[in-house]
């Protein structure tokens, strides 16, 4: 431990000044700090995405808001907190910092983190901000309840049970219309579904416009699929979309690379080059959308690095200031950006290594 200790120190030093000087004294953003996190066994899926999200800003900020506030009892939140707090807060502007408390905290909350092997980073996006979502909406619902009992209104009826939103839905909580259509009496049957990132098919030499229209297509359900109309009482040919009702503030984009193959009985790896632009328009193609379109900016990309799901590594690229950098677990370098195209993944469909971009995050301008 002392020798992993010392190689972080001079490791620490070393890069350090090497990206110091790469991105110079007059340039080195105020306030801003770039520090590599230690990998705990494996635990680079974990790194890879609380790099992206120490990069989107409005996360940081609130994340920053709640470790402002009195101390509460510790959970997933409490530690990310302190964490992120750690890094803002360093006297270094670079360096190297172990995630220790988090990551334990991380593996005593949930039994799917708590090995030594390589895990899923997008299964552990969706698992970090659902908690953060359950954590807040249950000391809204405890502040609540205690206001009641400190008023004497435990006996008034409860406006709603919907939870409430958290500022982790304002920022990445965007809504889906799932449209159906009888092609037999043309009654159309649309359902809202909420999400916090969007995962979408990968297919060779595509753009990530290319991945969300396909989302979008329109689908007819018929011989065996068919749909039970209510209108009609029976089954009936359908067609059946997906169109975005409302985007969200920061735009959370899986790409679907690990695919089951039956005749091989495990995930391989979808290699395939798909092009993420630096700006991104979207547009709502719901009839009732809330915001037509948006523009948005990438601002971090979880890379996979390896042939397939159980076996490679996460690295991240993230926009800060104008610039961008690497992180690669504790290392941590500045990049040109025309070196993102080399994530985009390959051309030639044999199931080779690549680093291919795996969770890209949008961020909009308004």
């Amino acid at each position: 431990l002392n020798r992993l200790s010392s190689t972080l120190l001079f490791l620490s030093g070393t890069n350090a000044s090497a990206l110091e000087k790469d991105i110079g004294p007059e340039q080195f953003p105020i306030n801003e700090h770039y520090f590599g996190l230690v990998n705990f066994g494996n635990t680079c899926y974990c790194n890879s995405v609380l790099q992206a999200l120490y990069f989107c800003r409005p996360f940081r900020e609130n994340v920053l808001a709640y470790k402002a506030q009195q101390k509460k009892k510790e959970n997933l939140l409490t530690c990310l907190a302190d964490l992120f707090h750690s890094i803002a807060t360093q006297k270094k502007k670079v360096g190297v910092i172990p995630p220790k408390k988090f990551i334990s905290r991380l593996r005593k909350e949930n039994d799917l983190f708590d090995n030594y092997m390589q895990q899923d980073a997008h299964e552990f996006l969706n698992y970090l901000l659902n908690t953060i979502a359950d954590i807040l909406q249950e000391e809204k619902k405890q502040e609540k309840q205690n206001g009641k009992l400190k008023n004497g209104n435990m006996n008034e009826p409860a406006e709603n049970n919907k939870p409430e939103l958290t500022w982790v839905h304002e920022i990445f909580q965007g809504t889906l219309t799932n449209e159906t259509r009888c092609l037999n009496c043309e009654t159309v049957s649309s359902k809202d579904e909420d999400f916090l990132d969007l995962s979408v098919d990968v297919e060779q030499n595509t753009s990530i416009t290319h991945c969300l229209r396909d989302f979008s297509n329109t689908e007819t359900l018929c011989s065996e699929q068919k749909y039970y109309c209510e209108t009609c009482c029976s089954k009936q040919e359908a067609q059946k979309r997906m169109r975005v009702k409302k985007l969200p503030m920061i735009l959370a984009l899986h790409l679907k690379r690990f695919k089951y193959m039956e005749q091989l009985h495990r995930y391989t790896k979808l290699s395939y080059r798909v092009v993420f632009p630096l700006e991104l328009r979207l547009f709502n193609t719901s009839s009732d959308a809330v915001n037509l379109d948006r523009m948005y900016d990438l601002v971090a990309v979880v890379v996979h690095c390896g042939s397939g799901p159980n076996r490679g590594h996460y690295i991240t690229i993230v926009k800060s200031h104008g610039f961008w950098l690497l992180f690669d677990d504790d290392i941590v370098e500045k990049i040109d950006a025309q070196a993102i195209e080399e994530f985009y993944g390959l051309t030639s469909d044999i199931s080779k290594n690549s680093e291919s971009g795996y969770i890209l995050f949008y961020q909009s301008r308004e």
